[in-house]
């Protein structure tokens, strides 16, 4: 994709080229026709001048009696020549022509000018000649001249043009900056950006207008949920107990207690579900602190540990590479080991038995970052798509879990500024990474 400042540069830049283009297809032409007004301008000039002699000195010291009633004079670059001869011919001439001329049996080309004049009672020819060559020449000079100032030019224009586009377009990037670095409505930065521009002014005003109207409805969901779960917190917690208390009593027969125990696990995971909702709502509205030093090293090991015998019974091998130490400031330790603990259980799930597992840190120019890979069943580009929403990762095949694992470990880096990527294919496993800038 191009930027819409380099867009606007090159259409900038093309219009020119086009005009350009079609200047240099016209410059012939237009050089050819101005020289050639310059040169019979000249031959007219010239001409006048000879008239003038005429009239001054008279016609003899041009026409010899032994001369053939006629003169000839060129320079010494046969570039112009001058011919005066006795003419028959009745008629005026006046007109400009281009006709070859033999001299010095060099066959040049002229462009000439034939005038006619009558001088005490006889007619003679004036013809006043000037090379093409020299037309030519000037024309291929002019439009050498002409094609590097239309070069340079456009080079100038098109650096000016793309300077103004991108300090025009700068608010844009400001706004777009702005945006890239929200991760809710709620830290939005609504500090007007600075613009003589009244359309980026507006874009701005209306973003922020649609940040605060988004945050209130965040709010609001937000607070429909924390209250719908603390109401189902307490009838949930009663029936668990009275269910409880049947198994306890001892006094129900073997299908009932079958059906009782099936209750439990379903309030199981609906309390499991309430308390996921809560803690989303919660980590959202920003009630947990940010307040430790979190070793990350000492995190991962931890969960490894407790998810042990789930590797071992599974026959998985887990591979860890630590290569530096990872601390992260201002962090609640508690919500990244649930993070992290969501993701390595999900790839224990998630991979056969015989399978492996790795997780890793490392450092990549002045970036951490920790991956936790599988070679589990991996998954669709439609999974990957509805990963992090709330009960669309849930596996249906399985039947287990609420499907709002992953929300959660999403929320929690979102709430710590770590960013998250996944890679996976379909029977390649599937590739967690979190970056930290």
């Amino acid at each position: 994709m191009i930027r819409l400042k380099i867009k606007l540069a090159l259409f900038n830049l093309i219009s020119k080229l086009a005009v350009a283009g079609l200047f240099i297809l016209i410059l012939p032409y237009i050089v050819q026709r101005i020289n050639l007004r310059q040169i019979d301008e000249s031959l007219v000039d010239k001409r006048e001048k000879v008239i003038s002699l005429i009239e001054q000195y008279g016609i003899e010291p041009f026409i010899e009696a032994d001369s053939s009633d006629a003169f000839g004079s060129y320079n010494i670059l046969k570039e112009e020549f001058i011919s005066i001869e006795r003419t028959v011919f009745p008629e005026e001439i006046n007109d400009i022509e281009v006709a070859k001329r033999m001299i010095e049996d060099e066959i040049i080309e002229y462009r000439v000018h034939n005038y006619s004049i009558l001088i005490d009672g006889e007619s003679y020819l004036i013809e006043i000649g000037k090379s093409l060559e020299s037309i030519l020449r000037a024309e291929r000079n002019i439009r050498k001249v002409i094609l590097i100032f239309v070069f340079f030019i456009i080079i100038i224009t098109f650096i000016t043009d793309f300077q103004y586009t991108h300090r025009l377009l700068r608010p844009l990037d400001l706004i777009i900056n702005k945006l890239k670095k929200i991760t809710s409505p709620s830290n939005f930065d609504r500090q007007e950006i600075k613009t003589s521009t009244s359309d980026f002014r507006q874009l701005d005003r209306v973003l922020i207008e649609l940040m605060d109207r988004l945050n209130d409805l965040f709010k609001k969901e937000k607070e429909i949920t924390i209250n719908i779960s603390h109401e189902l917190i307490t009838p949930v917690s009663v029936l668990r107990s009275k269910l409880e208390n049947i198994l306890l009593d001892g006094r129900a027969d073997k299908e009932t207690e079958s059906r009782v125990i099936e209750s439990l696990k379903t309030l199981q995971r609906l309390q499991m579900l309430i308390n996921s909702l809560l803690m989303i709502a919660r980590i959202e509205s920003q009630q947990y602190l940010k307040n430790e030093t979190v070793n990350l090293n000492e995190v991962l090991n931890e969960i490894i540990g407790e998810l042990e015998p789930l590797t071992f019974d599974k026959q998985i091998s887990v591979i860890k590479n630590f290569e530096v130490k990872l601390e992260l400031p201002e962090a609640n330790r508690s919500l990244l080991f649930s993070m992290f603990y969501n993701i390595i259980n999900n790839a224990i799930k998630n991979t056969p038995e015989n399978g492996n597992i790795s997780v890793n840190i490392y450092s990549r120019k002045g970036e951490n970052y920790i991956s936790i890979c599988d070679s589990g069943r991996g998954m669709t580009d439609e999974q990957l798509k509805n990963l992090f929403f709330r009960f669309k990762s849930r596996d249906q095949r399985s039947g287990e879990g609420t499907g709002i694992g992953l929300a959660i470990a999403k929320t929690i880096a979102d709430f710590h500024n770590i960013k998250v990527e996944v890679s996976s294919k379909p029977g390649e496993g599937t590739k967690f990474l979190f970056i930290f800038s």
